[in-house]
């Protein structure tokens, strides 16, 4: 995959997919470190202990329209490859829990690309879900979350264009403000 968003979007698409209603995703940028740790922890069905250990195979699927499940190993090789790594635990009926921890300095680090666009197509393509996202860097935050947004919107659709562009616009801005220079 070409950037970070697109492994999130996968990874957070397998948790929709695996009956999950609510969805976190936390992305933690440490500069002095040079560490970006991302986290994704689902309330999906969970997966045994067997088939968490070997979900990094990527010939270790649930699909059955085909025979391979790329997200996760993928995400673990993007990890690796910078010197970082990935874990996962998970537990039945409860959920799971998707970490990876990546080296910003190496010259194999891919880029975060548009966050925005990656949570409003989850957000677009699984309207049963909730989304809570954070941003960090640092000191500052940026946090979205879904469930607050239906609160405020009352009978309008979460997944309705107008709402869509003002989460992406919102998720835009916020993201500008913590990547600017001090």
């Amino acid at each position: 995959m070409e950037d970070i968003s697109l492994h999130i979007l996968d990874v957070a698409e397998n948790s929709a997919t695996a009956g999950a209603t609510l969805i976190h995703i936390r992305i933690t940028e440490d500069r002095k470190q040079k560490i970006l740790s991302l986290t994704i922890e689902d309330n999906g069905k969970g997966m045994s202990e067997e088939f968490r250990k070997c979900v990094l195979d990527p010939f270790c699927t649930t699909r059955t329209t085909r025979k391979v499940g790329m997200g996760l190993s993928l995400l673990a090789q993007s990890a690796r490859e910078t010197g970082g790594d990935i874990s996962i635990s998970s537990e039945v009926g409860k959920g799971t829990v998707v970490t990876a921890d990546f080296r910003t300095d190496h010259i194999d680090m891919k880029p975060l690309g548009n966050m925005a666009d990656s949570l409003t197509t989850l957000i677009a393509g699984n309207p049963d879900s909730d989304f809570c996202f954070s941003y960090a860097v640092g000191e500052r935050s940026y946090e979205l979350d879904t469930r607050t947004i239906r609160t405020a919107l009352e009978d309008v659709p979460v997944n309705s264009l107008a709402v869509l562009e003002a989460i992406r616009n919102d998720i835009t801005d916020g993201m500008n403000e913590l990547t600017a220079p001090l």
